[in-house]
């Protein structure tokens, strides 16, 4: 049985630090991270999809966590082919995600930027989460085969938004697709009452990982403010429904990331609390010990060498809402 560890997409985000979930004392940068890798193993950097990551903040990353604790890392949003603005681009750089020598740029400043979570073991994955108008077809798979070659060694997580990659008939080929480049493949919750709803599918394209993301029931989707889209509280009900498919997928991966999404006030923290007891009070008797939130973590994410070799070299390649602060 892999390995289930819980958490949420940010810890930094605006609503969550004004819920008072953070107690006094640790509302600081360092204070907070530390109180959040005290109750869970995993936690994914959204702030990265919107500026490039840096070196220094990721060194303090992994100098602030335990042993075993892992960052997904959310790709820059002009790597995944997202609009990018022009004033977020390194050395004055425009934002052109068709110019090779600017993603050769990009790409080198993305590697440089996570490398000391790399150097830790602390790279749970790098997400590449497309936007809902990257659909199958020739296009998209030269755009995967070019991530692939860029990434060499990196735990990936692939999550499209078209919900055509998962219909009866294709699935088959897009699990094939993932597979063929080592990339695992992301499973989401979201509302199913809208044309653009990504079914609930958990396939496995991946022995190292498989990640859930859930982005909660709001048929507000894809429409107004962040609020309007992530605005839900997770009932155990809906949260249970979800407890036999992270344990399949744990039963044939190395290591399943749970991660809430429905980022409103401490709406996702307290979606992770529970979904981490209910895991836990569902473990079979004959299973490891505990397997959410801060249970157990001596080891680094599957597949990350603590010294990886050379970082990927540049060849060629091409979610979204309004900017959120750095993450701290």
């Amino acid at each position: 049985m892999g390995q289930i560890l819980v958490g949420t997409c940010s810890w930094t985000d605006r609503a969550l630090v004004g819920s008072g979930w953070y107690p006094p004392g640790r509302r600081d940068a360092e204070g907070r991270l530390r109180h959040y890798a005290e109750r869970f193993g995993v936690v994914e950097v959204d702030a990265s999809y919107y500026a490039l990551p840096g070196e220094r903040n990721s060194r303090l990353w992994a100098e602030r966590t335990p042993d075993g604790f892992v960052f997904d890392v959310k790709a820059f949003s002009l790597l995944t082919g997202h609009p990018t603005r022009d004033a977020v681009m390194p050395d004055g750089l425009r934002a052109e995600h068709r110019d090779p020598a600017v993603l050769d740029q990009v790409w080198a400043r993305f590697t440089a930027g996570i490398e000391p979570l790399r150097e830790a073991g602390r790279l749970g994955s790098v997400l590449f989460q497309f936007p809902p108008w990257f659909r199958p077809g020739q296009r998209a798979e030269v755009f995967l085969r070019e991530c692939a070659e860029r990434t060499g060694g990196w735990p990936i997580a692939v999550e499209f938004r078209h919900p055509s990659w998962w219909k009866p008939g294709q699935a088959e080929a897009t699990c094939a697709l993932l597979s063929r480049h080592g990339m695992a493949a992301v499973a989401v919750d979201m509302t199913q009452r809208l044309a653009s709803s990504v079914p609930p599918v958990t396939p496995v394209t991946s022995p190292r990982l498989s990640v859930v993301r859930f982005h909660g029931r709001n048929t507000a989707w894809g429409t107004g403010s962040k609020e309007d889209r992530f605005r839900h509280v997770y009932g155990e009900d809906e949260l249970a429904e979800w407890l036999p498919r992270v344990r399949r997928l744990a039963e044939r991966t190395e290591q399943v990331h749970v991660l809430f999404n429905n980022c409103c006030g401490d709406a996702a923290v307290s979606a992770a609390e529970t979904m981490a007891r209910l895991l836990d009070e569902d473990r079979p008797a004959d299973d490891a010990p505990p397997t959410a939130a801060r249970l157990p973590r001596a080891r680094p994410a599957p597949g990350v060498p603590p010294t990886p070799g050379p970082g990927p070299t540049p060849a060629r390649s091409s979610s979204s809402s309004s900017p959120r602060r750095a993450a701290g």
